[in-house]
């Protein structure tokens, strides 16, 4: 479980299906969803989503892209799921999270960073 999440980690800009995750795991397409759900607590779809999501997170707010290009270039193919995505995980659109979050002036440990802004998906 952890190579493949290790593998989402690194190419999560990539189309991935859960065939070659699971075979990174070495088991089954079916085994290997359930086994990952129960060990990090969300499907492998979801944790890819997060991870996305994560990532398009700090774009918006250190790089002058717009949207559209974070979007595909954080793996989505769509503008309207990466809308969708990033409200659900982080409960704002992207563009008005960008406008409400300056950049951090002070500068900040970034395991505090990350920790702190970090999305979950457990509410």
């Amino acid at each position: 479980m952890l190579r493949a999440r290790d593998a989402m980690d690194r190419a999560y800009d990539e189309p991935l299906d859960i065939a070659a995750l699971a075979r990174i795991a070495y088991v089954s397409e079916a085994h290997f969803i359930r086994t990952f759900r129960a060990t990090f607590g969300e499907t492998p779809h979801r944790y890819l989503q997060r991870r996305r999501v994560e990532r398009a997170m700090y774009l918006l707010l250190h790089t002058r892209r717009d949207v559209t290009d974070i979007c595909y270039a954080v793996g989505f193919s769509s503008l309207g799921t990466f809308s969708r995505t990033f409200r659900q995980i982080v409960g704002e659109p992207p563009s008005e999270y960008r406008r409400r979050r300056a950049p951090l002036a002070a500068p900040v440990p970034g395991c505090f960073t990350k920790a702190w802004t970090r999305p979950s998906s457990f509410g």
